[in-house]
């Protein structure tokens, strides 16, 4: 049995709240959904969410899950405001926590002085970096999709001199660190490299200065739509060079922002492809998903569901509060839909890459390239 309760919207939302969702009897098992589902990160926030809900709302036989939808949207504040009032209202065996890196630096002393386990597919590296034994990443970190986002780049599209641009936030900065040093390591150092902010809409000048350097591939750190627009005015100026993206591009709302054939030429890291796939039990993922939700599920959406189905399974195997559920998840091995997830002794739980592609004819990307175990974690 599962109870549904209100979606909470931001801050404002938050703070007008007078009575909070109660808690049935000790046994129910309270899981919160802090995602941001507005602002410049919404598409990957909606998925999340979904992914999390689809997960709760098949939890198995004799598990009872209370939940709720808090709107992170795009502030640390806000972020930390919806944890402290899901701490409020009944202390969570987990939760389900932003995907952005900004707000899960934010949330996690919060959860560790609580001791409740936060679920995230962040990719942020620094997060996994803390010590904070109450972070579980159920995506690569920048430590592992980084390594296929630059192996494809050299030695599959033979790039010899990458540029990049990359987005100001935790996360921009992450994977660019990480970029640049696989990069360098590979022998195929940057010749450029510019940041931007998320609120950055005329790319143009920073397209300009790359094209100058005389690159043979573009990659790009960027959040959804600055994805979608890094590639749209890119293709407008005639820039043709190939452009390998990072897990944003992947997702079937941002590859809506472009038509196909501005896509030609075009590829991007991941942890999964569930829409690529042919398995049957992504298939029947997929169709659920498609259902519930009338949208495409992305590997952020996959991700966050094999979190909450292993948080769902140390439920079902007898962990009956957080500490118990944390426990469980740091020393077990759990097969998931999209990989096989174990931590590796800091809370990074994903340790697969792949890379799929556009062929310019088609919004469908295919799996171009996979990566088992990159980091040796298994």
């Amino acid at each position: 049995m599962i109870r549904r309760v209100v979606l909470l919207t931001a801050l404002a939302a938050l703070a007008t709240i007078t009575t909070s969702p109660t808690i049935a009897n000790a046994k129910d098992a309270y899981i919160p959904i802090l995602v941001p589902i507005t602002g410049f990160i919404a598409l990957e926030g909606t998925a999340q969410r979904n992914g999390a809900i689809q997960a709760l709302e098949n939890a198995p036989e004799g598990v009872t899950v209370t939940y709720e939808v808090s709107d992170t949207s795009t502030s640390p504040e806000v972020a930390v405001t919806a944890l402290h009032r899901a701490l409020e209202r009944g202390k969570p065996v987990a939760a389900a926590a932003s995907i952005f890196g900004t707000q899960m630096l934010a949330m996690a002393p919060i959860a560790q002085r609580a001791g409740v386990p936060l679920i995230t597919v962040s990719g942020t590296a620094k997060l996994t970096e803390l010590g904070n034994p109450y972070i579980f990443r159920f995506f690569p970190g920048d430590e592992v999709v980084k390594v296929a986002h630059a192996r494809y780049a050299v030695e599959v599209l033979g790039a010899k001199r990458p540029a990049l641009l990359y987005q100001t936030t935790s996360y921009g900065q992450s994977g660019r660190a990480q970029l640049a040093k696989i990069l360098k390591d590979l022998g195929a150092p940057l010749v450029f490299e510019e940041a931007l902010a998320p609120s950055v809409k005329d790319m143009l000048p920073a397209l300009a200065k790359l094209r100058a350097a005389k690159p043979d591939v573009i990659l790009l750190h960027l959040h959804s739509g600055p994805t979608a627009l890094a590639i749209r005015q890119a293709r407008e100026a005639g820039i043709d060079l190939p452009v390998v993206a990072g897990s944003a591009m992947h997702q079937p709302s941002t590859a809506k922002l472009l038509a196909p054939a501005q896509l030609s030429g075009v590829c991007a890291e991941s942890a999964a492809s569930p829409i690529s796939e042919s398995d049957a039990k992504l298939v029947a993922f997929t169709k659920e998903f498609r259902t519930r939700f009338h949208t495409e599920p992305d590997a952020f959406a996959l991700a966050q569901y094999d979190g909450i189905n292993m948080v769902l399974a140390a439920l079902k195997d007898g962990a009956d509060n957080a500490e118990q559920v944390r426990d469980w998840l740091a020393g077990h091995t759990f097969e998931g839909l999209a990989m096989t997830y174990k931590s590796d002794g800091k809370g990074n739980m994903a340790h697969d890459a792949l890379i799929v592609c556009y062929d310019g004819a088609s919004l469908l990307p295919t799996i171009a390239k996979r990566y088992h175990n990159v980091d040796g974690a298994l």
